[in-house]
């Protein structure tokens, strides 16, 4: 785990430091798997359609999303594998009564923690990863060390494909079923778990590889992340800011919503930076 004076010191930098936003906009038109509801908001109730007695009035709005729509952490009890959740739970058997009674999103506790983004497309010399690029464990360990980082016990790791740059504002295109989309492989998500990681995040719509296709007919990273080891896992992150600045390491900082019994939930991550 990270050393009390290591959390100090990125908690220092807070109060002075320059504030990332990690998370994608939410609007009509997000980017959304066709596994989740998009996302819709409806003005109901207009400024003037009620007036106070002093001459104010109020305005306010109805949501309707997925909670794996738009920038998001997954819950453990998202993934299942052989009828099983995270520790052997029945999974179908935890979802009684219409909503999961173990690892919803209100377990999820706040991230306040050492965050690392690896930017495998600077490490490889392109701008972005090619469709359906299956980055490795190699390819991982590779960016580490030619950013100079060491993944440590309870990081978030942030993993840049650089798949949204240009892509973000055509659905289709950032969701990729045809050309397939790039992310970590099984080996890939190995080699994170084996650092004992609290999280993973990437900038895609499902996290890891997709191929050209095959849509989400098999996702081995999250099994082995979040079912084998109880790694939460966040999509559709920008991370393209902090890749253009060089910054590697910084303080991760996220609170997902306290939704009972949820599968995951929509969130807005920082990275703070001295």
């Amino acid at each position: 785990m990270m050393s009390d004076s290591k959390t100090a010191s990125l908690i220092a930098t807070a109060s002075a430091g320059r504030v990332y936003d990690l998370g994608q906009p939410l609007e009509a038109g997000t980017p959304t798997s066709p596994n989740h509801p998009p996302f819709r908001m409806a003005l109901m109730r207009r400024h003037g359609d009620r007036m106070r007695e002093d001459g104010g009035s109020g305005a306010n709005e109805m949501l309707s999303l997925g909670c794996h729509t738009g920038t998001h952490i997954d819950a453990l009890c998202h993934v299942s594998y052989a009828g099983r959740l995270y520790g052997g739970i029945d999974a179908s058997q935890a979802s009684h009564g219409g909503r999961f009674n173990v690892y919803g999103a209100e377990t999820i506790a706040p991230f306040v923690c050492r965050g690392v983004l690896l930017d495998v497309p600077r490490a490889l010399g392109v701008e972005t990863l090619a469709p359906a690029h299956a980055t490795t464990a190699a390819e991982l360990d590779a960016t580490a060390r030619s950013q100079g980082v060491e993944i440590q016990a309870g990081d978030a790791v942030l993993i840049r494909s650089g798949w949204p740059v240009g892509r973000f504002g055509d659905s289709e295109a950032f969701v990729g079923w045809k050309s397939g989309v790039p992310g970590p492989d099984a080996s890939a998500a190995a080699w994170l778990a084996q650092r004992g990681i609290r999280a993973a995040g990437g900038d895609t719509i499902a996290f890891e590889w997709l191929a050209p296709g095959a849509g989400h007919r098999r996702l081995p990273a999250h099994i082995t992340l979040i079912v084998e080891h109880g790694i939460h896992i966040m999509e559709v992150l920008d991370l393209e800011q902090l890749a253009q600045d060089r910054v590697y390491e910084f303080l991760f900082v996220c609170a997902p919503l306290k939704l009972v019994g949820a599968t995951g939930s929509p969130i807005r991550p920082l990275a703070v930076v001295a």
